[in-house]
Formats: structure tokens, C-alpha cells, sequence
């Protein structure tokens, strides 16, 4: 299992730099960032400058979207960051959640978002790509032949078919280990009646963690829930009735949502956390001594997860990161 972290983009650029520094030492392979322009500070900047300092920890945005940027905008930033940082370049993508509500503007569809997928990839490739409504076909005469591998954040039917059919691999924001296998076993469907090898095809959990006090830890972690509640709440809606996958306490927990301030986004602080019970931050989460995380990493792991990503955002992210490289990561090498 590959190890990973996540920031939002809310702390100082030296630091996010010698936490990626200290990530990549302790034998975490990715850096994700949050790609949310309005809420936090643009992270393509912070990844080349974090880039500079490491050597083999690889970056991308957790996700991205096809609505806030220019296709070959997008295609030439993906690039110049796979050139400048000798090809560790990887994209989460999705259709564009908090960054597209927060102006006010309705997430891309779908079938846009797969489009975007092949669209990007061409150009970064450096093929000949007609996208959109352009009347002519777009080529980066400077592109390298970079494969940009492009992973699908996807949680309803339609979106996992599509990170089945169209993505690399597929990110999952929550550490529930039967919903992860769930999830998987669609889009891996999915990709095997498209006619894809599907033997390669990776996953990411993501979520936050707190290694030590389990109050402590609930506190630190009760935004997560809030934060994913908009995705979950679909699948509670039309299958929480009709499968014994989907767990009686995600039933209770999206009974009890009233609305989302998307200003509050990712914010441990925020005002609209109060309905979040405790059994489902555990659930979501992964809380307790090192030795609680490594039972649930196993459990995850078991269930297709190929990478566990930390949504890294709880006051204490140099102590987290050492936790996991001196007492979890080990386990799993």
C-alpha cells in the first residue's frame, strides 16, 4: 500500500514544504493538494515550489475539475509541472464541488468530466486534440509524451461506471472498508465491460486521521463527515434501503444533515457540524494508537485500496506524519 497526504492550502508555503519533505523521508509517495482557487490560496504554485525541494514524493490536485480552467490552459500547466519535476505528476479529478458552488455555478456533468479526462491527457501527450466547441484541433508543440495518469473521485453509480471506463485509478473519500470494496467492485466492473485490463487499476482512501486520544481525535476529524455528506447522501438516498453494505448509521447520519455552507468548507470549526455522531467519524476516519490504524489499513487494503491518503488538516501534521512513518507505514513495505 502506497501512503499519501493531502493539504487544503490554509498553511504557510515553508511549512507545506518541509512537511512534504518530512512526508517523502518517512516513505509517503504522494502530496495532494486541494484545488478550491477561492477558498485557499491556487496550490499549482505551491506544488512547483514544493517540487524544487524533493526528490521523489509525486503531486497533483485532489481534485481538479474541467469548469474553473481552459482545457489547454489546463493540459499546459500539467506539462510544465510533469517536466519541471521529472514526471511525478498525477490528477485527482472530479466535477467540481467546492470550487464550482462557492461562485455559485453548478458542477460539470459527467460526460464533461470524461471528456476533460481524454482531452487533457492528449494534449499533455502532445497529440492534436479538438475539444469543446473549438473549431480547431489544439497541439502543445513542446509536450514530452507524458502519460498524465488521471484518477476519478466518484461515489453514485454513474460517476464510479465512468471512473471505471475513463480513469487510472479512483479516489474515495471516506476510510469505510466495505463501502470501499462496494465502490471498487463498480468501477472495476465498469472498466471490464468497457474492454479495459483493469489488473493495474488503483485506489485511494482518503480521509483524516488522529493517532492517539479517540475524543481528541473525533473533535479534530468531525468536519469530514460534513464535508463529504453532500456525495454520501446520494448513495444513502437510493441504495441505503437495498443493500446491508451501506451501514444503518450512514442512514441516520444523512437523516440528520440540514444543509452545507461551502465558506466552511473543510473547516474543523465550522458552525453546520453539530448532527455528526461519533460513530460515524470513526467510520470515516481512522482514529487511536498506531496500532488501531494499522488494523484498519489491513482492512482497507483487503478491500482493493492500493493508497491510503491523509486529509492532513489537524493542527498537529509534523507530529501525524512522523507517527505514521515510524509506526504505521512499516507494516505495509
Amino acid at each position: 500500500m502506497e501512503f499519501a497526504i493531502t493539504f487544503k492550502g490554509d498553511i504557510s508555503p515553508q511549512r507545506t514544504v518541509a512537511l512534504c519533505r518530512q512526508a517523502e523521508l518517512a516513505g509517503f509517495s504522494y502530496a495532494w493538494f486541494y484545488d478550491s482557487h477561492i477558498l485557499w490560496r491556487d496550490p499549482w504554485v505551491t506544488m512547483a515550489m514544493c517540487m524544487e525541494h524533493t526528490d521523489s514524493i509525486r503531486f497533483g490536485p485532489c481534485v481538479t475539475n474541467p469548469g474553473v480552467r481552459d482545457w489547454s490552459v489546463a493540459a499546459s500547466m500539467y506539462a510544465t509541472m510533469a517536466m519541471q519535476s521529472g514526471g511525478r505528476l498525477d490528477i485527482g479529478l472530479g466535477r467540481g464541488d467546492s470550487s464550482m458552488r462557492v461562485m455559485g455555478k453548478t458542477p460539470k456533468t459527467i460526460a464533461r468530466m470524461c471528456e476533460f479526462v481524454h482531452a487533457v491527457k492528449g494534449m499533455v501527450r502532445g497529440d492534436s486534440v479538438r475539444y469543446a466547441e473549438l473549431p480547431d484541433a489544439v497541439r502543445i508543440p513542446w509536450a514530452e509524451g507524458y502519460e498524465l495518469p488521471v484518477w476519478i473521485a466518484a461515489y453514485g453509480p454513474r460517476a464510479l461506471k465512468a471512473a471505471g471506463e475513463h480513469g487510472d485509478g479512483l479516489v474515495i473519500q471516506l476510510a469505510e472498508p466495505l463501502l470501499c470494496r462496494w465502490f471498487l467492485g463498480q468501477a472495476l466492473e465498469a472498466g471490464e465491460a468497457a474492454g479495459r485490463d483493469m489488473s493495474g487499476y488503483r485506489v485511494i482512501s482518503a480521509a483524516p486521521v488522529w493517532v492517539g486520544d479517540i475524543a481528541r481525535g473525533r473533535e479534530q476529524s468531525r468536519w469530514f463527515p460534513a464535508m463529504v455528506g453532500n456525495h454520501v447522501a446520494d448513495i444513502v438516498e437510493k441504495y441505503g434501503s437495498e443493500t446491508t453494505e451501506v451501514p444503518d448509521s450512514f442512514t441516520r447520519y444523512i437523516e440528520g444533515r440540514r444543509g452545507y455552507d461551502y465558506h466552511e468548507h473543510a473547516s474543523k470549526d465550522a458552525g453546520h457540524l453539530g448532527f455528526i455522531s461519533d460513530e460515524v467519524i470513526e467510520s470515516f476516519s481512522i482514529l487511536g494508537p498506531a496500532e488501531a490504524h494499522v488494523e484498519k489499513l489491513r482492512a482497507l487494503q483487503a478491500a482493493g485500496v492500493t493508497q491510503f491518503n491523509i486529509y492532513l488538516m489537524c493542527g498537529e501534521e509534523e507530529r501525524i506524519v512522523a507517527e505514521y512513518g515510524e509506526h504505521v507505514i512499516p507494516h505495509f513495505q
